[in-house]
């Protein structure tokens, strides 16, 4: 094995020195994750600048054995971007490889490289009267590399899919160095295995994607949304199929807030407004977009809403009457996450069951909670149009963050994952497994799953230098 300087000295000549860093002042912030929950150490930090300069450094770390830990804009929740204590790993960073290669707006594809960030992304697409729809809240420094190693959902999954259906084809460069290459903006290839895949969701542990070639969508012209008061999440649900029925492909996000959500956002956003009067324990945000004229989407959404309210699903609304309303809306749903963390950080569960599971999840979830961590404010929101919630018990106000999340984290999480396992659902909905869910993969994995994800792994990577120590438990 080489040594710390020899690594350095060795990868400085293919990126350059002034790419290639080593100094703990400069290293931090690639070593610690985003919640400031994981920290951990490398050799080197180096920032390739192009596809070949990623080659040669996974070349020469396969020949020396040296982990690498791929990282984009470092947001991941579960600690999967960031290397371990003592791993003796280095990070390779993508930033640099942030070209927009070519658009095709005759094809509706973008080509581009893994360290275009997702806002960078979209406005790459809205420039050339195009759409790029995925929206999560970390938009302007995820990168899309990470988007793609992590599967990322958000909040447009409903009309558009997660990233796995926004992707045509992927450039990804192996443990050992070599380059796989499907950067072909086809939507109908069928040559065989659709290789791309493997890496799509596979959390950095598997190839380092470089490049890839993203769906496009027609620029929507007319936007409707509004923030509308349920009764409880069995009459959200029942709204989500009215809509759906009703309005069709128009239905673009349907997300659920809870009151505690709400509290917290708002005096997060410092004494910001809520949308609704009254504290209104259960909340939809739910937004219509189309191609078509602005009054013909109004006309959808107040007919849906009609509709619920003559059902009793509905019970108070509050409707965008400008783009303005609809961003402060938007703005309040998206600083949810932001919140929690800055109070302290929550217990974060992300979790998907199917549609129809949901009320009674919540309802079991929370009561379990209060069971074992009375008193905790239940932050719960998410993209309950695709199943996806994000069931965020949060310390009482009284309580310090720290003596919570010791004290209750692990029980808690367990408990909600169980009542989720029970519903066969999944205990990652699109944050990915990292660090933080690695060894309840054995809980809710058959022995047959984890065998065949340890086979692909040991095939593309039988040195184990790829993220070591991220989402697969040890066999």
């Amino acid at each position: 094995m080489p040594t710390s300087a020899e690594t350095v000295q060795a990868l400085s000549q293919i990126v350059g020195s002034a790419h290639c860093l080593s100094a703990a002042v400069d290293t931090e912030v690639f070593t610690t994750d985003y919640r400031k929950l994981y920290r951990g150490d490398a050799l080197a930090v180096v920032l390739p600048g192009s596809t070949e300069e990623v080659s040669q450094v996974m070349a020469w770390c396969h020949a020396h054995q040296v982990r690498v830990v791929p990282q984009g804009g470092n947001t991941s929740l579960m600690g999967g971007a960031v290397p371990e204590k003592d791993s003796g790993a280095i990070v390779l960073n993508l930033r640099r490889m942030n070209r927009v290669l070519g658009i095709d707006p005759i094809n509706d594809t973008l080509s581009l490289q893994a360290g275009v960030t997702l806002s960078g992304a979209r406005a790459a697409a809205e420039g050339a009267g195009r759409l790029f729809p995925l929206r999560i809240g970390s938009e302007g420094s995820c990168q899309i590399g990470g988007n793609l190693a992590t599967n990322a959902g958000g909040t447009a999954v409903l009309r558009y899919g997660n990233m796995r259906d926004l992707v045509l084809g992927i450039e990804a460069v192996l443990p050992d160095g070599r380059v796989y290459s499907s950067l072909r903006g086809l939507r109908k290839d069928n040559t065989g295995y659709d290789l791309k895949q493997l890496f799509i969701g596979s959390e950095g542990t598997l190839g380092i994607i470089t490049a890839a070639v993203l769906k496009l969508y027609p620029q929507p012209r007319a936007v409707s949304a509004a923030f509308i008061a349920v009764q409880d999440p069995a009459a959200a649900v029942q709204l989500l199929s009215l809509a759906k029925q009703m309005a069709g492909p128009h239905v673009t996000a349907f997300e659920l807030v809870s009151a505690d959500a709400m509290t917290l956002v708002c005096d997060y956003l410092g004494g910001a407004r809520p949308p609704l009067a009254g504290s209104p324990a259960w909340m939809v945000l739910m937004e219509f977009t189309g191609t078509g004229a602005q009054d013909e989407l109004d006309a959808h959404l107040g007919a849906v809403l009609e509709a619920g309210m003559d059902k009793g699903w509905v019970q108070d609304a509050a409707v965008a009457a400008s783009l303005s309303d609809v961003q402060a809306f938007w703005r309040l749903r998206e600083e949810i996450s932001d919140a929690q963390t800055r109070t302290g950080g929550s217990i974060k569960c992300d979790v998907s069951v199917p549609l129809s599971d949901i009320p009674a999840f919540i309802e079991e979830a929370s009561a379990r909670v209060q069971q074992l961590a009375p008193g905790s404010r239940m932050v719960i929101y998410g993209h309950m149009g695709d199943g996806n919630v994000h069931f965020n018990p949060l310390r009482p106000a009284d309580v310090p963050a720290r003596d919570y999340l010791d004290a209750h984290y692990h029980e808690v999480s367990t408990a909600v994952d169980s009542l989720v396992h029970q519903r066969q659902g999944s205990i990652s909905a699109e944050h990915g497994i990292g660090v933080a869910k690695r060894d309840d993969l054995r809980l809710y994995k058959s022995e047959v799953e984890l065998a065949l994800m340890w086979q692909v792994k040991r095939a593309l990577d039988p040195q184990g230098l790829l993220n070591p120590g991220k989402m697969l438990p040890t066999p």
